[in-house]
């Protein structure tokens, strides 16, 4: 085996009489990091496959993409003619537009054996897709990698908040909303104890043993002041929703928040002094302190009824549900695009972004609601749930909710400090 010490951002091996060559190998301008590569060969009985492609025959380059390098950069070493590239260029548009290559992405070219002419140029736009352009037939698609689902089960206890918490056990922000839109009717996430607990399954998407992202839900407890809830799925008419031990639907018409998990900072108040005009007035919204871009979503599925600015509400989109609920969203920094009178929108879509847009002193959301044409305190208001478990569906649903309540009743509460994990 022969060992060469040379500038390198990748490492480069051969493998079954491919060659593995580092990028900094043919770009020797780049002398940041010094690394080994080894070359050597070996028989192999059977196809050695990269993404699909048998490379027994090929010699293999691995680099990342540089600052402001393009195809064309990068191919430019590797024999392939500007015609080709322009070819690929234009056939790869729907499939990925190669002016979007980014810096410091994974890129990977192919070379004949007896020749350094590419054969195959694949880039990872993302830890979970690469796309593959076969450059002697200029022809281009995409592929997903193999990912594998590891299951999660995991356990906490409030001590500071529910964000702060279930952050310092690797739980992501976008569970941390799922979990909060769930629980959102049930129990005030701006009033929480310590000692209140959670637990929650999930599953992580692993893709070579990189997590790229999560599933939904699966199961989930809380407990607060000391009255448990449990979040049992059940598929029930077409659709997987949670239900609590009693069979009652967890979801509602409407989502608990117009912003994913946050803080209010001013609640309805009919005697309010207001900060700007510096008079007591009528508060009859409901103020979320966030930070200005923050989106902004429909609490539940209606039709737009305005979207325009005014000197008093800045930025704001005014929403009727049905004959019944209306919601207003005040001071964006920016409506959304499609937000006109007549648009229809779905629970949870982006209507808007946060900002201090006409009296405000600093950026939030001035969320307020209607109903039967008065404006009423949101956080007060009852909204009926969806249809709880059909006697039909009853036996099938204690079945679930028994292998669910065990699941959960055997999950562990784990506490950072201890340095804890969950286990997978």
């Amino acid at each position: 085996m022969q060992k060469k010490w040379i500038s390198a951002g990748l490492i480069a091996i051969v493998l079954g009489g491919g060659l593995y060559f580092s990028w900094d190998q043919l770009n020797p301008k780049n002398q940041e990091e010094i690394v080994v590569v080894e070359d050597f060969k070996e028989e192999m009985e059977q196809d050695l496959l990269l993404y699909g492609i048998n490379i027994n025959e090929l010699d293999v380059v691995e680099g990342v993409v540089g600052k402001n390098q393009t195809l064309s950069t990068i191919l430019a070493p590797f024999n392939v003619s500007y015609q080709i590239i322009d070819e690929i260029a234009k056939k790869s548009k729907d499939i990925f537009d190669v002016r979007k290559i980014a810096f410091n992405k994974k890129f990977t070219v192919l070379t004949g054996r007896d020749s350094s002419e590419a054969q195959f140029f694949i880039y990872e736009p993302n830890p979970s897709e690469y796309v593959v352009f076969k450059l002697d037939e200029v022809s281009v698609y995409k592929e997903a990698k193999p990912v594998e689902l590891r299951n999660v089960e995991i356990g906490g206890e409030i001590s500071s908040s529910l964000y702060v918490n279930m952050t310092q056990l690797g739980i992501t922000p976008d569970l941390i909303d799922q979990f909060a839109d769930m629980y959102g009717w049930v129990v005030d996430f701006q009033r929480l104890q310590k000692g209140d607990k959670f637990k929650v399954v999930y599953k992580e998407k692993v893709v070579d043993d990189q997590v790229v992202g999560i599933t939904d839900i699966e199961a989930a407890y809380f407990e607060h002041m000391g009255e448990p809830y449990h979040a049992i799925p059940f598929e029930q008419n077409g659709e997987l929703s949670f239900f609590d031990q009693e069979g009652n639907s967890f979801k509602k018409a409407f989502l608990r928040d117009p912003l994913k998990y946050t803080r209010i900072s001013s609640r309805y108040n009919l005697n309010r002094y207001h900060p700007v005009q510096k008079r007591y007035k009528p508060h009859l919204g409901t103020d979320y302190a966030a930070p200005t871009g923050t989106e902004i979503r429909t609490v539940g599925e209606g039709t737009v009824v305005e979207a325009r600015y005014t000197s008093a509400n800045g930025n704001y989109v005014k929403i009727k549900h049905n004959g019944t609920y209306t919601t207003q969203y005040l001071h964006m920094s920016k409506i959304a695009s499609g937000m006109k009178p007549g648009s229809r929108v779905k629970q949870g879509q982006v209507i808007g972004y946060v900002g201090s847009t006409g009296l405000a002193t600093g950026p939030h959301l001035c969320f307020r609601f209607w109903k039967n044409g008065k404006q009423v305190d949101w956080l007060k208001e009852k909204i009926p749930p969806s249809d709880p478990i059909l006697p039909a569906n009853r036996m099938a649903f204690d079945q679930v909710k028994m292998d669910k309540l065990q699941l959960l009743a055997n999950i562990p509460l784990s506490y950072p400090t201890d340095n804890l994990v969950a286990e997978k």
